[in-house]
């Protein structure tokens, strides 16, 4: 692997890392309820600290955007250094992991911080 290899994984890498860092940001910032990708937000009703739950969510959005860059560096640098495949397993791991680590996360802070109403 050269250096023109890394280079290219670094701005690959680093694209989607920034726009989830972004994501991350105007959550933090928001004044409505934010939602998980894909997830319709809570009611602003139902929210018991919006401003709390906002920045909660943003902050997970902004470590996982800030770790998926150095966890790619590591293994592409690693694997040249030692020419060893089983590096992508860092990789791997941040970015499944840390996905599986915010959904949950993001049920805890629903179970935290909004109200679920009872239809009976």
């Amino acid at each position: 692997m050269d250096i023109a290899t890394i280079i290219i994984c670094f701005i690959i890498t680093f694209i989607p890392a920034v726009h989830l860092i972004i994501l991350g940001i105007s959550q933090y910032r928001s004044k409505e309820p934010v939602g998980f990708r894909g997830v319709k937000p809570p009611s602003r009703e139902s929210v018991t600290d919006i401003a709390a739950y906002n920045k909660k969510h943003g902050v997970m959005w902004i470590l996982y955007g800030a770790g998926i860059v150095p966890a790619v560096m590591i293994s592409v640098v690693m694997m040249e250094m030692t020419d060893e495949a089983p590096w992508v397993c860092v990789a791997i791991a941040e970015v499944v992991g840390g996905l599986l680590l915010m959904i949950r996360y993001h049920q805890y802070l629903d179970s935290k911080y909004v109200m679920r109403h009872s239809d009976k």
